[in-house]
This record gives C-alpha cells, sequence and structure tokens, in this order.
C-alpha cells in the first residue's frame, strides 16, 4: 500500500508538470508580438528618408528619394512609405519605399496630376493632392493605377486629411484662403443598382467651399471628429470649421504668424502651431480655444507628429536640421534627434 501510495503521488506530480508546462506552450504559441512603430521623416536637403527608433531617438537607415520631398505617409500595416515629390506644384511623383528591406521601389508617376503634396493613407489607398493640378489623386496599390481624381478649383490645394472609411476628405487651398469638404454622397449599397456592363462600384462626391484667411494651410481635425481647424501664415489667425454642419463657427486672432502645421494632441485638450519664421510652438486650449504656452525650439519649425499614447510630440526645425521631442505632459523639448538637413514631413509607420 505504502508503495502505490508513492506511486500515485508520483503521477500526480508528473501530470501536474505536464500540465504546467502545455500552458505555457500554449500562451507562448498564442502570445502576439508588440507593434513595432517607427517614425518616419524627410530631409529635403538631403534628399532622404529616415527610419528612426523613437524608444532609442536613433536612426535606423537612410534611404534616398527624389529632388523635392515634402510629406511622408505609411500604408497600414507599416510595410510601405509614400513620399510626395513636389517641386512647388511642378514634378509629378510618389516615392514609395519598402520599410521591411529599407529600399526605394519604382516610382509612381502622378501625370497627368501635377505637384503632388498632402498625403494621406485610408481604405487602402494612397490619397494626394495636386497641387499644380488643382485637384486631387488617388493610386491603389493593389492594382498599381491611379484610379481617381476630383478638381477642387481653388488655388494651392495643399494638405488632405481623409476619414478611415474614405468617405471625407478635407483640404486646405492656401491661395484661395479655403478649406474644401468633400462628401461621396452616394446611396448605401443596395440601393443603387448599376446598369448592365457598368461598373459596379460609384462614387458621387460633393464639395462645400469654407472661406477662410489666405495663407491657411497646415490644418488638423479634432479627435472627436467635430471640428476642423487651420492657421493662416499670412494673417496668423486660426479658423474653426464645424463639420457637421460645413461651417464656420470661431476665427481667432492668435498672432501665429508664419503658420506651418497645426494638430491636436489625441486626447483633443491642446493644439500645436507650428510657425516657419517663428522659434516656438504655439500651444493652444482646445476648449477654451485660448493660448497656454509657447515652447521654444529653435528657429522654425514645420512637420508636427502627435504620439498615438500622447506622451510625446515630434517637430520638425527645419531651419535647426533637427526633430525636437516635445513631452505633452510637461510642454518641454526632452531630446533632439538628427534626421539630416531641413526635416519637414513626419509620420508613423507600425508594423
Amino acid at each position: 500500500m505504502k508503495n502505490l501510495k508513492y506511486c500515485l503521488h508520483g503521477l500526480i506530480e508528473k501530470n501536474i508538470c505536464i500540465t504546467i508546462l502545455l500552458v505555457f506552450v500554449a500562451t507562448a504559441c498564442n502570445a502576439q508580438p508588440a507593434p513595432r512603430q517607427l517614425l518616419l521623416a524627410l530631409s529635403k536637403t538631403n534628399h532622404t528618408l529616415a527610419i528612426v527608433d523613437p524608444a532609442m531617438y536613433n536612426v535606423i537607415a537612410r534611404i534616398p528619394v527624389g529632388s523635392d520631398p515634402h510629406e511622408v505617409i505609411a500604408s497600414s500595416d507599416g510595410k510601405t512609405a509614400y513620399v510626395s515629390i513636389y517641386g512647388g506644384g511642378s514634378l509629378h511623383e510618389l516615392n514609395v519605399i519598402d520599410l521591411i528591406e529599407q529600399k526605394p521601389l519604382a516610382n509612381i508617376d502622378s501625370r497627368p496630376l501635377w505637384g503632388p503634396h498632402g498625403l494621406a493613407f485610408a481604405d487602402g489607398k494612397v490619397w494626394f493632392t495636386a497641387e499644380g493640378s488643382k485637384s486631387l489623386g488617388r493610386y491603389d496599390p493593389a492594382s498599381g493605377k491611379l484610379d481617381w481624381s476630383m478638381g477642387t478649383g481653388q488655388d494651392r490645394t495643399h494638405m488632405i486629411y481623409v476619414t478611415n472609411n474614405a468617405k471625407r476628405i478635407y483640404t486646405t487651398n492656401v491661395s484661395s484662403g479655403t478649406v474644401s469638404i468633400l462628401v461621396d454622397t452616394l446611396m448605401p449599397s443596395g440601393k443603387f443598382t448599376p446598369p448592365p456592363g457598368a461598373m459596379q462600384h460609384r462614387e458621387n462626391w460633393e464639395q462645400t467651399i469654407i472661406p477662410v484667411s489666405r495663407g491657411s494651410e497646415g490644418f488638423d481635425v479634432s479627435p472627436d471628429s467635430s471640428e476642423l481647424w487651420t492657421a493662416s501664415a499670412e494673417d496668423g489667425t486660426i479658423h474653426i470649421i464645424d463639420v457637421k454642419s460645413k461651417k464656420l463657427i470661431a476665427t481667432i486672432d492668435a498672432n501665429v504668424q508664419g503658420a506651418n502645421r497645426l494638430k491636436f494632441t489625441p486626447d483633443g485638450k491642446l493644439v500645436f502651431i507650428s510657425s516657419l519664421s517663428k522659434g516656438d510652438v504655439f500651444v493652444f486650449d482646445g476648449k477654451s480655444r485660448k493660448e497656454v504656452k509657447r515652447i521654444n525650439i529653435g528657429h522654425g519649425a514645420a512637420g508636427i507628429l502627435m504620439e498615438p499614447d500622447g506622451s510625446r510630440a515630434f517637430v520638425a526645425c527645419t531651419p535647426d536640421n533637427y526633430v525636437a521631442v516635445i513631452d505633452l505632459k510637461t510642454l518641454a523639448v526632452i531630446h533632439r534627434i538628427d534626421v539630416g538637413g531641413g526635416p519637414d514631413g513626419l509620420a508613423w509607420a507600425v508594423q
């Protein structure tokens, strides 16, 4: 009996060990690796795209791009980057970068659309402004073709924001001093039956043009999608548009001369505005709409990128040849990254 007792006890211990081992193996197999987040930063002077580890602030790779790179965006899977080659509206290239192999791929010829600038990635496609053609365009990576375009009729259609469902587009038109809101008004699926032989996919875009100040360039839509803010480089005013009604609801005499880019923090509480002619980033309260701080970063700034978790902001200080990193809790500069001369466009790539 005693031997039998020891035998049974040994079997129980063995089974417990096997069970623990199986649970460990199953957990390890089901565990998903944490997404890898990379900072993409363009250098206008060096004509390169820097891939940066934002945790260590070190440049992993520098990839050559075209002669006048301005904006960059990554695909939703973080594997591909697209760079607009602008030339003041005179060029016609989108550069394509393989972020996994860290090498350039075949360029996209945007003609007949000239001067690609602002970029967005939504619904699996690349959307861009074509300033030289007063238009918007769309590139489908799956077909390798430009599959849609629409004219705005406005001068210097420059920056772009596309909603995730790709049903709304917002642009600033710098020289016309307007904001365009374009809405796909096609009836919901099932309420339209295309005639035999016709394309199965239709779009019916309607544009609303809202006057703001000439020189309004940088803009952003609030995280709750209720407001659009844009700042004018010429008169320093901030214009706020109600997105639902498509109407201007406020103009703030903010004196943000030389305003270049504007971004909400992820929680919508603060609004950052960079200026190419000032050494400060202007910070406004999103609710009270009043200035709360100016953060000195150098001699001027362009692109702004917010970290999705709301911890940091990255600001491209073009005249100073670095990207400034700002702690969003203390609103202080905590680091500077050398990504090449004349940094401008910034984006995240999440793999």
